[in-house]
Parts: structure tokens; C-alpha cells; sequence
């Protein structure tokens, strides 16, 4: 079997959320990502491997090209686990937003 990294972990770093974002609009080769930052192109290559590893990218041959896109399987998993966070803050704010509805019509 083989392991996946932690994807929090990856997602964690900025570099990596921002490669993330890149590609989320359109599929890029290493050397266009690496364009992005003012990193090396060894050390952007080691942030896409650790979020194929992750599952958050994936790779398409085209001729000599490598490109990479956003898995959205590997977002939606992110998504899944942060969804139950995001209802109960949704719930506590709409709470607290009726209190303070209910406060200030009697003052």
C-alpha cells in the first residue's frame, strides 16, 4: 500500500496554496508555475510532488510538456472534512446575529 502525505500539511505551506491557486485556473508546466516565485525550479518541483503525492494535483503528458491541474477529488476532500467547522460557525453567527437584532430593537 501506499502512503499519501498528510494533505494539511501540504496545503499548510504558502508556497504550495499558492501553486494550488495557479493551477486552479489553468494546467501549467513546472517552469510556468516556477515563474511565479522567487524560488528555484528544483524547489518548486519538490512543492508539486508533494501535492500529487497528496493528490492535489495531477499530471498530463502533452508531447515533451508535463502539465499540472487541480484534482477537484482532492479539494472536495478538504471541503468534506472542513464542512461541519464551517456549518457550526455559520449556526453561531446566525445566533449571535439575532441576539443583536433582538438587543438593539429594545434599546
Amino acid at each position: 500500500m501506499k502512503l499519501r502525505r498528510d494533505v494539511f500539511q501540504a496545503i499548510a505551506d504558502p508556497t504550495r496554496r499558492g501553486i494550488i491557486s495557479l493551477v486552479a485556473l489553468q494546467a501549467l508546466t513546472p517552469t510556468a508555475i516556477a515563474e511565479n516565485f522567487d524560488y528555484s525550479r528544483q524547489t518548486i518541483s519538490k512543492h508539486i510532488q508533494i501535492l500529487t503525492e497528496c493528490e492535489l494535483l495531477e499530471q498530463e503528458q502533452n508531447g515533451r510538456e508535463i502539465y499540472y491541474h487541480l484534482n477537484p477529488k482532492g479539494m472536495k476532500d478538504i471541503a468534506d472534512f472542513i464542512e461541519p467547522f464551517r456549518n457550526l460557525w455559520d449556526d453561531r453567527f446566525d445566533k449571535l446575529e439575532t441576539l443583536m437584532k433582538k438587543h438593539q430593537s429594545k434599546s
